[in-house]
């Protein structure tokens, strides 16, 4: 009897190891892990992170508004001059550029087009590795200036 109950202790510890490994194969994260996110003044802000060439492409073009306390982080490999524009998008934002994690450029409350205009296409003054999009308002509302280093836990 004490053999059937340690097998069936190790079936299901084995049963329960192959659920969460495979939905950490099919997630890629566990639900315990931390999820990326970011502290504007006393606000946290949950990012969610744009890593191929087609999410960062679409960025938040697809969503009809963002919550107060969720944004987008895009993440490139090598800093760059890296342009981004508001095609597509049906409510401001600011956008944030960022060089190891420090604030390079800052376009506040940027609008989305008309429908007859094309878009203007924006580029940091100097080269970023990270953009930050939040709402519009955000980085004024929590004094974000040129040189502060933003904590991003991705």
């Amino acid at each position: 009897m004490k053999r059937i109950l340690i097998l069936f202790g190790v079936l299901l510890f084995l049963i329960v190891a192959i659920k969460v490994s495979g939905d950490y194969i099919q997630n890629k994260s566990l639900p315990f892990f931390s999820k990326p996110q970011t502290v504007l003044g006393t606000k946290t802000i949950n990012l969610t992170v744009a890593k191929s060439q087609k999410e960062k492409q679409i960025g938040l073009s697809d969503k009809e508004s963002l919550p107060q306390d969720q944004g987008m982080v895009f993440v490139f490999q090598k800093p760059g001059y890296y342009s981004f524009w508001m095609r597509g998008m049906k409510f401001p934002i600011d956008i944030v550029y960022l060089k190891n994690k420090k604030i390079v450029t800052i376009f506040e409350n940027v609008q989305p087009p008309a429908v007859d205009q094309n878009p203007e296409i924006l580029n940091p003054d100097e080269p970023a590795d990270m953009v930050l999009e939040i709402n519009a308002g955000l980085s004024r509302k929590y004094n974000l200036k040129k040189g502060d280093t933003i904590r991003i836990n991705l």
